[in-house]
């Protein structure tokens, strides 16, 4: 019984060694057929995928000028607020004393420069006496300007209609100059935009007035209309691409928040020169760059890196590498190597 199970294993696998050997590539010298195709240049515009987050050009993030402890925040994250709201207010204790002390202040300096102005119409000051007591005065007015406004910006409102996006603090924190409290947004009036990065060479290549197709989950069989409308003139570390907009047409908005992921699909209006070429001409593609192999005059195959624009079904699109070849091999390149002896054959 054993041997009968054996036999067959035995004959499988020697069948299948037999057929393996058939695909074994030549080696050596062995000219090695191939099937080539010529390549044109052509002009075509480029489409670029970018990803990014929906928001308003007017969003601002909303801080205290001083520094204290917060007494009040009246607004939760996702409130609708109006231009000009009270939106939070610091302790003001520390802050009124300020004033109280620079208003005791200007009414002493007041008293000090009618003295003064006394005693030097009786010739009793000098005239340098007064011209001191008067700059005291100045400057208590002004310390009472100072201490007023500072009393005014404990209180945190609206520079402009819309909503909370955000909110980073509570009640009885203690927050320092410029700590950001609220984030805010003009979404009633704002234009809301897509906020995408891209690489270095997508931002050579996108001008500003290229027309783009949103589209988000939120809304699948929605295709919205947009334009960009700004380019980043320098590398956002955080990210390490470089960041644009794209403004959405107006009539979208009541469909879009804050922070809901889209994919934009960019037509660049500038053309770029590129190849177009069959997707089994390219190995070894990684990112966007892969390799191909192109057919001499000297009937050899020479493996050339190339930089992948796009893939356009059933075509691979290149931008670059192919600039001094006009032939590509499409079956065998799978046997070749840099340098290998090929018999062409359209």
């Amino acid at each position: 019984m054993r041997q009968k199970i054996l036999l067959p294993l035995l004959g499988l696998s020697f069948w299948m060694s037999c057929k393996e050997t058939k695909t074994v590539p030549p080696s050596g010298d062995d000219i090695i057929p191939v099937r080539t195709m010529v390549v044109h240049r052509d002009s075509m515009n480029s489409l670029y995928q970018v990803s990014g987050r929906f928001s308003t050009e007017d969003e601002s993030v909303m801080a205290f000028k001083n520094g204290g402890t917060i007494r009040t925040i009246y607004v939760r994250e996702g409130d609708h607020i109006k231009k000009g709201q009270l939106l939070a207010a610091l302790d003001k204790t520390e802050i009124g004393t300020l004033v109280k002390q620079s208003e005791i202040g200007l009414s002493k300096a007041e008293r000090d420069f009618n003295r003064a102005s006394n005693l030097y119409k009786d010739s009793v000051a000098t005239f340098e006496q007064m011209q001191n007591a008067k700059t005291a005065l100045d400057i208590a007015r002004q310390q009472v300007i100072n201490a007023q406004y500072n009393l005014n910006t404990a209180e945190m409102r609206a520079t402009r209609s819309g909503y909370v996006l955000r909110k980073y603090a509570q009640e009885g924190q203690i927050v320092g100059p410029g700590t950001p409290v609220l984030l805010i947004n003009g979404a009633s009036d704002g234009q809301w935009v897509l906020r995408a990065g891209v690489s270095d060479r997508q931002w050579a290549t996108i001008e500003i007035g290229d027309r783009a197709t949103v589209v988000t989950d939120a809304y699948p069989d929605i295709k919205m209309q947009g334009t960009v409308t700004s380019k980043s003139e320098g590398l956002d570390p955080s990210s390490g691409t470089f960041n644009l907009n794209i403004s959405i047409d107006n009539k979208y908005k009541n469909k879009l928040a804050a922070g809901l992921f889209g994919t934009a699909t960019i037509v660049c209006s500038k053309p770029q020169s590129v190849w177009s070429i069959p997707y089994n001409a390219l190995l070894d593609a990684e990112k966007d760059t892969g390799y191909v192999f192109v057919a001499t005059d000297d009937h050899k195959a020479h493996k050339v890196k190339v930089v992948i624009e796009r893939l356009s079904h059933p075509n691979v699109i290149i931008s670059s590498g192919l600039e001094n070849y006009n032939r590509i091999i499409l079956e065998g390149n799978a046997y070749l190597k840099e340098g290998s002896m090929i018999k062409l054959t359209e």
